[in-house]
């Protein structure tokens, strides 16, 4: 008896994703994971592949308001789901219409507070903090540290990254007004 031949191409699947606010109809293969479909199918490069395994964090987006590692999650899992990435982060796009591009809060936190050197775990370490903020708007050193367990940074040894969230918290908390050095009206 003798194994049956390949037919072909793996079949594709019929798959409907909001990223960053914007809607999009896709075709893809059941074992296609989701950070490959926003990197390769999206141009969505932000979202960084660092170890396949879910153990760096590099990969981290929201998945409907969730932390997800987009390395582990297919897909097809994320059809019907609302993703954010970091592009959209720094669009200002999750704080609200009408806010004008430029850097998150978080974002400059990082920047202020030396959270970032080389830069390539910085997007989920940012999308991880934003997740724990939203859930924790004053989090402690430890809330810090237990949200970014799953993130890995071979450059700052961590403490920066802790002060960088710690501020970046603390500047969302504050009105947008004070943020930007607005007068309210």
């Amino acid at each position: 008896m003798t194994a049956a031949a390949p037919t072909g191409a793996a079949p594709r699947l019929p798959i409907r994703l909001t990223v960053n606010g914007q809607a999009h109809d896709l075709e893809v293969e059941a074992r296609r994971m989701l950070v490959d479909v926003l990197r390769e199918d999206l141009d969505l490069t932000g979202t960084k592949v660092g170890c396949d395994t879910s153990q760096c964090g590099a990969c981290t987006v929201h998945l409907d308001g969730r932390a997800v590692k987009a390395c582990t999650v297919l897909a097809v899992q994320a059809d019907g789901g609302d993703v954010t990435t970091i592009e959209a982060v720094a669009a200002g796009r999750p704080w609200g219409p009408g806010l004008e591009p430029g850097l998150h809060p978080m974002q400059a936190a990082f920047v202020d507070h030396h959270g970032l050197q080389c830069g390539f775990c910085t997007p989920g370490m940012i999308m991880s903090a934003l997740d724990l903020v939203a859930r924790t708007p004053e989090p402690t050193d430890g809330d810090i540290r237990v949200a970014i367990h799953g993130n890995l940074c071979r450059c700052t040894g961590y403490q920066s990254i802790v002060e960088s969230i710690r501020a970046g918290a603390a500047a969302m908390a504050q009105p947008r007004e004070a943020r930007d050095g607005v007068a309210g009206s």
